[in-house]
């Protein structure tokens, strides 16, 4: 295994990482900048009002997305063991 090899393997697991966490995080900021919005014209500064709506759409996100995590995560997985067992042979 070169050190090209080590590189890539690393870049695909960076990418997967952003891949996977991307719509959830993405969801949060956008709820919690809809949320802040909507405290800043009110007037109402409470926690309780950040932090449900968030866990709620989190939540909601990963229900929806769970499948198509799932199997982005099996194809990596299936795709680095077959990289690592092709070092083996060489």
């Amino acid at each position: 295994m070169t050190e090209a090899d080590v590189i890539a393997m690393g870049r695909d697991a960076f990418s997967m990482i952003l891949l996977l966490g991307g719509p959830v995080l993405g969801a949060a900021v956008t709820v919690g900048t809809g949320i802040s919005r909507v405290q800043a014209v009110t007037q109402v500064h409470e926690q309780t009002l950040t932090f449900l709506p968030k866990l709620v759409v989190v939540g909601g996100t990963f229900v929806l997305a769970s499948g198509w995590m799932l199997e982005q995560m099996v194809d990596y997985a299936t795709d680095s063991f077959e990289q690592i067992r092709t070092i083996d042979s060489e």
